[in-house]
């Protein structure tokens, strides 16, 4: 389903066009996510599970978080295929936060500067409609996570442990990255469960 392009991001991509997931494309996601392991054992200890896209369609928010938009979206080639999917809340936590929860590209694409792109266009994308922050967890010791949200430009203001992830108990970094006016004590003042812990 092709939506308005005011209300979803473009992509400054040629021939990559963005469409809002939904659960008829349920199916489609699973095929995806199952293509794409790497991601999965490094995050969760395991491939994908058999019921994963719908899990992730459902857009469960852990109790008591709250957001005013939760997006799937999909980004399809010239032949129709999926090539990467992002998931992405507006205003969770605060306003002006928008937190991206995946950001996965197909293997096939890895090395292209496709992630990069992608992430150019949502942050633009989230500025425009009121984002002040980007926010994202990365679980420690996932390396080209790490290095690639390092150079765009994330910073880290707190760290949380035994984060429970399919097979896997995570320590991860909480990272935040200012759009427009947006500062990071900014955020923190606005963010408290963000704060870094001080001994």
């Amino acid at each position: 389903m092709d939506v308005d392009p005011h209300v979803l991001p473009g992509c400054s991509l040629e021939g990559i066009r963005v469409v809002e997931l939904l659960g008829c494309d349920e199916a489609e996601l699973q095929q995806f996510f199952e293509q794409t392991p790497a991601y999965f054992v490094a995050v969760n200890g395991e491939p994908a599970t058999p019921t994963e896209a719908r899990e992730e369609l459902l857009g469960q928010l852990p109790a008591g978080w709250h957001c005013s938009r939760l997006y799937w979206l999909g980004y399809r080639d010239a032949q129709g295929h999926l090539v990467a999917v992002v998931n992405i809340a507006a205003d969770l936590l605060a306003a002006g936060v928008w937190h991206i929860g995946l950001l996965l590209v197909h293997s096939r694409w890895h090395g292209s500067g496709l992630a990069q792109r992608l992430h150019t266009d949502l942050e633009a994308w989230a500025a425009a409609k009121g984002g002040q922050w980007l926010r994202l967890t990365v679980v420690v010791g996932n390396t080209r996570a790490e290095r690639f949200w390092l150079k765009l430009g994330y910073t880290q203001v707190r760290t949380r442990e035994g984060i429970t992830m399919g097979r896997q108990v995570n320590k991860v970094s909480i990272q935040i990255k200012p759009l427009g006016n947006g500062t990071i004590e900014g955020y923190l003042a606005l963010v408290e469960r963000d704060r870094p812990v001080t001994l």
